[in-house]
């Protein structure tokens, strides 16, 4: 009996054992394989599950679909609904019409994630998503470039029910049909993720010619009336490119987009390679197609376009942490051996002639900030020289010690060439720094000391007069006003 016993408990052990090692064979093949081919979910529900039907839908929304050309704009951001192909389609169909006369290499498709909860966003890097009309590849190399300049991977259940992603695929197909894409599912709203996102976009944005397709539906199920008011505000924010209000919205989960966060990451984004256009292209909802008034979807269709001459300037991550490390460095061997030190880069980016910033603050509390305007030196120069000056020479504060080193943070500001301007409107607060001049006064500030101090326009200005020793109001009359954007990191 004991001998049995013995075998069975022997067999029974077995049984765990290549059970056990089966699950785990099983979930690492799954996973290996997760990223290879991600078949459609909502075909037959969201669209036509026939390609010859859907195909002729696509083509007679587009021919029906306003082209509005920007021969001197850069196309690099379309917003587009991602509801039911009845209710949404001749509204995205409205988006994908402003890339007929244009070639793009790769699409990366933000979308919200509506069936899996995490924080983050989730980066399909390689494979490919199919619909009735084919397959479309992973753009590999964009993705998982993407993947490194913000840190995020994949999650396979963020794409395994997503709709968000999966209903653009078959407008992609018949616009853009030669594109790769690049398929990005944002888990829950937050500032962090906002802003990681967008400057991972502004550091491949002089990578391959990349369309950016974010993917969101307006206001959910309020009243015709209701909805159409408040949808008719929430555009009138991102048309104003109103950054600050859109994210105050967006992350109190208030029902303005469910697609909000990438709405925002792409406006950033934009804005931050570049002085951005915003064309409105259509905006309707669900009860043109016989949904009911009482309860309606609000869709809207956008593009957002670059100024081709604007002074575009991009870093990537890798290129920002050797800047940061440049300062760093040059700090911390000028205030122990009274020399500069540093290794010099081998990215182009960072030998190219530009003016910045380096603000130094210990314990959040500003410790001193100087900088170059005008681009005299190559920018990894710039700032190892005026990160010593910062830290040594900035009038308001004593030099800084050896024991002040520890939790010293930096704070990079790669500027654009500064334009003179002669309308006030033009200056947008949190995206441009001021520098007021008159006669040998002249007067400098930051876009961020506006943003960290919630200022208006008018307030910005008056500060700006203050710096430069002059009367508060000296801005209305007999100065010189100079915009220009700041790429900022730490």
């Amino acid at each position: 009996m004991i001998f049995l016993k013995n075998v069975n408990k022997l067999k029974n052990d077995m049984r765990e054992k290549i059970f056990a090692f089966s699950l785990l064979f099983i979930l690492v093949f799954s996973l290996s394989w997760g990223q290879g081919i991600r078949k459609p979910v909502w075909a037959g529900k969201f669209y036509d599950e026939r390609p010859q039907v859907l195909s002729e839908q696509i083509e007679k929304w587009l021919e029906k679909a306003e082209y509005k050309p920007h021969p001197d704009l850069q196309l690099k951001v379309l917003i587009a609904p991602h509801a039911g192909y009845v209710y949404s389609g001749k509204v995205a169909a409205s988006a994908y019409k402003q890339v007929q006369e244009e070639s793009f290499d790769a699409v990366i498709i933000i979308g919200p994630s509506h069936h899996f909860g995490f924080s983050g966003c989730s980066i399909f890097t390689k494979g490919s998503y199919t619909s009735p009309l084919g397959l479309v590849d992973i753009d590999q190399n964009v993705a998982k470039e993407l993947s490194r300049e913000t840190g995020y991977g994949f999650i396979p259940k963020a794409h395994e029910k997503e709709h968000s992603i999966e209903v653009q695929i078959p407008f992609i197909q018949k616009t853009i049909p030669n594109a790769k894409i690049i398929p990005v599912v944002m888990g829950t709203p937050s500032r962090d993720t906002i802003e990681t996102l967008s400057k991972g976009l502004s550091g491949l944005a002089s990578e391959k010619k990349i369309l950016v397709v974010v993917s969101t539906d307006m206001s959910h199920y309020l009243s015709k009336e209701q909805a159409n008011q408040r949808d008719k505000n929430t555009i009138h924010l991102i048309t104003g490119k109103d950054i600050q209000k859109l994210e105050s919205k967006i992350l109190s989960r208030e029902n303005i987009m469910c697609g909000g966060a990438g709405v925002l990451a792409a406006l950033q984004y934009a804005m931050d390679i570049g002085e951005t256009q915003i064309d409105l292209l259509d905006y309707d909802d669900s009860s043109s197609a016989g949904g009911p008034k009482s309860q309606v979807v609000g869709y809207m269709a956008a593009a957002l376009y670059v100024n081709k001459e604007k002074d575009v300037f991009s870093l990537s991550r890798i290129e920002k942490e050797e800047l940061l490390d440049i300062a760093s460095s040059a700090i911390q061997s000028y205030i122990k051996e009274n020399k500069v030190m540093f290794t010099e880069p081998e990215s182009p980016a960072l030998h190219v002639d530009r003016g910045a910033f380096v603000t130094l603050k210990r314990k959040g509390r500003l410790r001193g900030c100087i900088g170059f305007i005008e681009p005299i030196a190559p920018l990894y120069k710039t700032v190892a020289q005026v990160a010593v000056y910062a830290a040594c020479q900035d009038a308001r504060f004593p030099p800084l010690s050896v024991s002040e080193l520890k939790g010293l943070e930096i704070e990079i500001s790669v500027l654009t060439r500064p334009q003179k301007i002669n309308d006030i409107s033009v200056i947008e607060v949190g995206r441009h720094g001021l520098i007021i001049a008159k006669e040998t006064k002249r007067g400098l500030l930051l876009p961020q000391v506006a943003t960290n101090n919630n200022w208006s326009k008018k307030k910005f200005l008056e500060q700006t007069c203050i710096k430069a020793g002059l009367p508060k109001d000296s801005w209305k009359n007999g100065t010189d006003i100079y915009i220009f954007e700041a790429n900022v990191f730490h």
